[in-house]
């Protein structure tokens, strides 16, 4: 849902206009790398399906504008920067762990330990001095390396393929009845307006509990009213949910399998052997380390944040309290490995493959080192 809904909230009259602007200026490769990867990290941080569209439709678009200009660009090293996303993801609003993590009772009842607290809170999680500095190091390094990346490489082309427009607006003309209704530019702002408000109040009723508030649900209900306010009208949002899901199709047929995987390296016991390994040979100020790369192994099998916190979780906070570490610098640590190999793991690509229209061995080059970079 999240992945479908941020689709949709990317597809948005609102983001196609941002993304228009955005692109107007920009004349060669190295500029244009600069762009996408701030844009696209900035945005994924907010919320990862959103941030992985809205980097794939910003890199297409670029193509097409450097196609109308009949100029040169490396357009697989900006559908690389467009990926980034997912390489920043899960330290931000929309992480699986952090987000499960500041439910209350959550951590509880993932471990049967009831000696661990309540919850996480995003004030020690996503907005924890840890985390800023390293978010902030992220958008600052990463880009500037995108840049380099382009000042060196050759692969440079003139991208030919028809202009996709995401926001055509639909006439009114011959409908009647409800009909109308679904092509009311007033219904759907008013609707999707009363949705972000309903999203504002718990928000407010909520601001002393530690934004704990923020769950799955709550971010898909905050979506879905963005995307309906910020759609023309009902008709076209229900246009952008049906291509959403067509974007979403590869990683639905594909995502059983990987839970298949995911169910016999936990009943196999191979995730334990990987974590008690790490935690064998970890102290206090190593252990953190250590569960950045086993967090990173696992997620090589099992590119799901949610289903590897559900597995690898409740080891790394029991070792953690045993340790002594900080529970949520242990949280953050399989946040960050669980992501930095996406780059690696090119499964979350298939929908931003699909927009580009790029092969995921035209990407991968970049995005490989990407990782390296990131680490």
């Amino acid at each position: 849902m999240m992945l479908v809904l941020g689709h949709v909230l990317a597809l948005s009259e609102a983001v196609n206009r941002l993304i228009n602007n955005l692109i107007k200026p920009i004349q060669t490769t190295t500029r244009a790398a600069l762009i996408v990867c701030m844009s696209t990290i900035a945005v994924a941080y907010f919320n990862w399906g959103l941030g992985l569209i809205f980097g794939a439709i910003i890199a297409r678009k670029l193509g097409e504008h450097f196609s109308t200009m009949n100029k040169k660009l490396n357009y697989p090293l900006i559908g690389a920067c467009g990926y980034l996303g997912l390489m920043v993801w899960h330290g931000g609003l929309s992480g699986s762990s952090l987000v499960k993590a500041a439910e209350a009772g959550h951590l509880r009842s993932l471990t049967g330990n009831t000696s661990l607290p309540i919850s996480l809170g995003f004030n020690e999680t996503v907005f924890s001095n840890m985390n800023l500095i390293s978010a902030l190091g992220i958008f600052i390094i990463i880009p500037l390396f995108a840049r380099f990346l382009a000042n060196k490489s050759h692969e440079e082309y003139i991208p030919l393929f028809k202009s996709i427009d995401s926001s055509k607006k639909e006439t009114t003309n011959d409908a009647f009845g409800a009909e109308r209704m679904d092509r009311s530019r007033l219904l759907s702002k008013l609707i999707g307006g009363l949705l972000i408000v309903v999203t504002a109040f718990v928000a407010v009723v909520h601001k002393g509990e530690n934004l704990g508030f923020i769950t799955p649900n709550y971010i898909n209900f905050s979506l879905l009213g963005l995307g309906i306010f910020f759609h023309t009208n009902f008709q076209t949002f229900l246009k952008a949910v049906q291509d959403a899901m067509s974007g979403a199709a590869g990683i639905l047929i594909q995502f059983p399998l990987y839970f298949g995987i995911l169910a016999l390296l936990k009943t196999g016991g191979l995730i334990e052997v990987f974590s008690d390994f790490f935690i064998a040979i970890s102290n206090p100020t190593t252990f953190p380390i250590f569960t950045f790369i086993s967090a990173g192994i696992v997620n090589v099998f099992v590119p799901s944040g949610g289903g590897q916190w559900a597995i690898q979780g409740p080891i790394i906070l029991e070792a953690a309290q045993q340790i002594g570490v900080p529970l949520n610098k242990a949280v953050m640590a399989l946040a960050y490995g669980d992501q930095i190999t996406n780059m690696l793991q090119p499964f979350w690509a298939l929908p931003l493959l699909s927009i580009t229209q790029l092969k995921a061995s035209q990407i991968l080059p970049y995005t490989l080192l990407f990782m390296l970079v990131g680490s």
